[in-house]
């Protein structure tokens, strides 16, 4: 299979989980279904608390506060400090009270497991609020994470309890085989579908895809 994400990017409900070890490439590919994301049509937010280059590479991507809500179309980014848990909730309960908002969790596993997350992950899809998720560590997040999951993408996951977590809700023995380096494994839950992905264009090209479609389009909020 060619890397078409088409099914998994262009919809405004649809939820991606992508997971694997650190290095592994899953932020490169996050960044680059990030890139073909509809954020012409709405607005998209990353939360970002490692404050990874690729994902911050771009001076077209607005950084925002925890009581700014975009309502323009665009890609905005929050840098959250990890002892912000209830300011990231509240930012959160106000997305799922507005909808039509897309979110991009760099790592999700520090993202606070309260209220917020829980109403977008288990109730988001029909307020329009799309979500790519990943994760090094799958073991650690909540379970609606993957139940509410449209697509999967597994790379390399080194540990046991991770590989257990994510073999649940994938055909069995899907996350035991670890695809070679850069590459993933992707399910599509409503086809019931695995296809082995090879690696994603390389960052330079994921930025340039980025900036040429936020440039003619950027508005101020």
């Amino acid at each position: 299979m060619n890397n078409d994400f088409s099914e998994c990017i262009g919809s405004p409900t649809e939820r991606t989980v992508i997971v694997g070890r650190t290095g592994s490439g899953k932020t490169q590919q996050g960044a680059w279904l990030l890139s073909k994301a509809p954020f012409d049509r709405m607005p998209w937010i990353i939360i970002d608390y490692k404050r990874d280059e690729l994902l911050n590479g771009s001076r077209l991507i607005k950084e925002i506060g925890y009581n700014e809500i975009p309502k323009h179309p665009g890609l905005y980014v929050v840098h959250p400090e990890p002892t912000h848990d209830e300011a990231v909730d509240n930012f959160l309960m106000r997305i799922y009270k507005r909808g039509n908002t897309g979110l991009f969790f760099d790592e999700t596993y520090m993202v606070p497991d309260k209220k917020g997350l829980s109403a977008i992950l288990t109730q988001g899809r029909s307020l329009r609020i799309p979500v790519i998720a990943l994760a090094q560590r799958p073991s650690w997040l909540s379970r609606f994470v993957f139940s509410e999951a449209d697509h999967f993408s597994i790379f390399h996951l080194n540990d046991s309890e991770d590989r257990k977590r994510v073999g649940r809700f994938l055909p069995g023995g899907a996350a035991d085989d670890p695809p070679p380096e850069f590459n993933s494994i992707w399910y599509r839950v409503k086809r019931n579908q695995l296809f082995h992905l090879q690696p994603v264009p390389d960052a330079a090209t994921i930025l340039t895809d980025i900036e040429t479609r936020l440039a003619p389009r950027r508005r101020t909020m």
